[in-house]
């Protein structure tokens, strides 16, 4: 029997006027260097032992942008992503300069077999969307979160 995974993000927004946008975020590594529309995520990460899902949600946020947001965080219904992870969901109004992310590294074996372990950044970017912009370049099972919060407001 599989054990259910868990993951836990921030969906980051701002008022510009009346518009609302959206943070997300691009993976790096050379699998998604190609890759953009359906591909952008809200920074988020997996659930560690005994760490709650709003905790890791803020340590994954900060790993992944060099950013802690704070406020006032909202729970969105969490999802359930096509290979049976569940993320868990929080919006929280905030800003962060999207020249100045700085994001943690893994490492990987790349090309594959050629013996060659490679460090790439794990987000290598993030940018603010409208509602209309991010419902293109977001994970589809994530969409829901966007329009949680457009709801609200």
């Amino acid at each position: 029997m599989t054990k259910t995974r868990f993951s836990a993000g921030i969906l980051l927004y701002k008022f510009q006027g009346a518009e609302i946008s959206f943070f997300l975020v691009h993976p790096g590594g050379p699998f998604f260097a190609k890759r953009d529309e359906g591909w952008w995520t809200v920074p988020k990460g997996e659930v560690e032992d005994n760490e709650s899902e709003l905790l890791t949600a803020k340590r994954e946020f900060q790993e992944e942008t060099g950013y802690l947001p704070h406020g006032n965080f909202i729970q969105l219904n969490p999802i359930k992503q096509k290979g049976g992870k569940i993320v868990h969901c929080w919006a929280v109004e905030g800003d962060i300069d999207t020249d100045s992310l700085v994001s943690n590294n893994f490492q990987m074996e790349w090309p594959p077999k050629s013996g060659r372990i490679q460090t790439y950044p794990e987000i290598d970017s993030g940018a603010w969307f409208t509602m209309e912009e991010a419902k293109r370049k977001i994970n589809v099972q994530q969409i829901s979160f966007l329009e949680q919060i457009a709801a609200i407001f």
